[in-house]
């Protein structure tokens, strides 16, 4: 059985079944125990009444020695009055009389010995209790065929009767068949439902499984299934993205990679008929290209490490004084450039991982020298927000229009009218923004209060 909605329901009815077998053996086992005690009850009673009865008919019969048919007389009265059969046999054991059965139905009989040697026998019909044993007077009323008049007693049940007539085990069998047969009826849709799910969770696993990143399975209820689905919607979205992202960054990368390979191929070609002042000026130009092919790769490996969480953060806390020397030296910037306002004590630190923050903090500065004129300068600042530092990288340069302030993040994107020689392969900026959120932190692009340029600021969170 291989689907996985008939091993649960068949489960389902194996249990219910189980349940329905144990539960009425033992329904049936107290009512045999309850109706075995009423029996012994009964007879114990009737035992009494019988004897009782026996001693009231012995003073009341006619002697011995009167009539035949006044003893019988006497006899068939007692039995009216007493709802059940009696019968006198005389002291030679020859019965005279038989009151209130009929002989093709069964009986049992008690007999009782008078003291002139006679025997009286009271009978007692099968699955019915005297007349006294239930309350009755001696003049209680009667049916014609000389029974007490009402139902058959029998002992009592603990279950309600379903077929009128039908004994109790009957009535415990149909009760639990038609409890089987609801259950079954019932647990079939909730069961199938579940399965369904399941089956469209596979089918998605499946599709996406081909290739086809674009699929989702639906969200139906509230239960582990439904947050299953939602896990996997959640998790195809991302590797969707991530592929996209891959994709798009090989594409480019490629394309970035053919402008400097076809530069140094024309240069290496020009090389051999070119003059000494020539050949300075193409070997220049391939070092140049060369370097570009190879900060290009590295950002590429970068970029892919970071996106992979192949490059593990280990966030300490710094402190700023002296922090970023380096990195303004490097881009021909002096120390002088660097303003941290207001003067902040040596309690005031970033929580970061030193390498990424001077990585992200460097690109922006390289990019600032590169197209924001020749005033850069690097401010660190307070936020307004508790927690929170300011790292602003400020140019002078054209700006950047209000509607371009996030694609300049994206991998490869690079402003109208910045061409390929400017310098750069369009992945600085993206690669701050991968450090940033790797972080915990922000980056973001505003245009300058004081005057033209444009300010790159970090948000980082402050060390505890």
């Amino acid at each position: 059985m291989r689907s996985l909605y008939l091993r649960i329901y068949a489960t389902v009815l194996a249990v219910l079944l189980l349940f329905s077998v144990v539960g009425g053996w033992i329904v049936h086992e107290q009512m045999e125990r309850r109706a075995s005690e009423v029996r012994q009850r009964v007879e114990h009673r009737f035992q009494q009444r019988s004897a009782a009865w026996a001693e009231l008919i012995e003073e009341s019969l006619p002697e011995g020695d009167t009539p035949r048919a006044e003893q019988s007389q006497a006899v068939l009265d007692w039995s009216q009055r007493l709802g059940i059969p009696l019968a006198l046999d005389d002291a030679a054991g020859e019965r005279m009389v038989t009151a209130g059965h009929s002989p093709d139905r069964p009986i049992r009989w008690m007999a009782f010995d008078l003291r002139d040697k006679r025997t009286l026998w009271l009978g007692l019909k099968p699955g019915r209790k005297p007349a006294m044993e239930a309350g009755d007077s001696a003049g209680a009323p009667h049916r014609p065929d000389g029974g007490p008049q009402g139902s058959p007693h029998g002992p009592p049940g603990l279950l309600p009767a379903l077929i009128p007539g039908a004994d109790s085990t009957v009535n415990l069998l149909v009760m639990l068949v038609a409890l089987f047969v609801a259950v079954a009826l019932g647990a079939w849709p909730a069961v199938r439902s579940l399965t369904r799910r399941l089956v469209d969770l596979n089918a998605g696993v499946q599709n996406f499984g081909r290739g086809d990143l674009s699929v989702r399975v639906p969200v139906r209820g509230r239960d582990e299934v439904a947050a299953l689905a939602k896990s996997f919607n959640q998790a195809a979205q991302q590797v969707q993205d991530l592929v996209q992202a891959h994709r798009s960054l090989l594409a480019n990368a490629s394309h970035e990679l053919r402008s400097p390979l076809a530069r140094m191929k024309m240069a290496l070609a020009m090389l051999p008929g070119a003059s000494s002042t020539q050949q300075t000026q193409l070997s220049h130009e391939i070092n140049t290209d060369i370097a570009e092919l190879d900060a290009l790769v590295e950002e590429v490996l970068l970029s892919s490490r970071i996106e992979a969480g192949a490059v593990p953060a280990r966030p300490e806390a710094l402190a700023l004084d002296g922090l970023f020397d380096e990195v303004m030296a490097r881009a021909g910037l002096a120390p002088t450039d660097v303003e941290i306002v207001p003067p902040l004590d040596g309690t005031h630190q970033v929580l970061a991982d030193e390498r990424l923050l001077l990585r992200a903090v460097r690109n922006l500065v390289e990019n600032a020298c590169r197209y924001g004129g020749s005033e850069v300068r690097l401010r660190i600042a307070q936020a307004d927000q508790p927690g929170l530092l300011h790292i602003d990288v400020l140019d002078r340069g054209p700006g950047i229009a209000p509607e371009l302030r996030e694609r300049i993040f994206e991998a490869f994107y690079r402003l109208p009218g910045h061409a390929e020689h400017a310098g750069g392969v369009g992945l600085g900026l993206a690669l701050v923004r991968q450090i940033a959120q790797r972080q915990n932190a922000r980056v973001q692009c505003l245009a300058r209060d004081d005057g033209p340029g444009s300010c790159f600021r970090l948000i980082w969170p402050m060390a505890a």
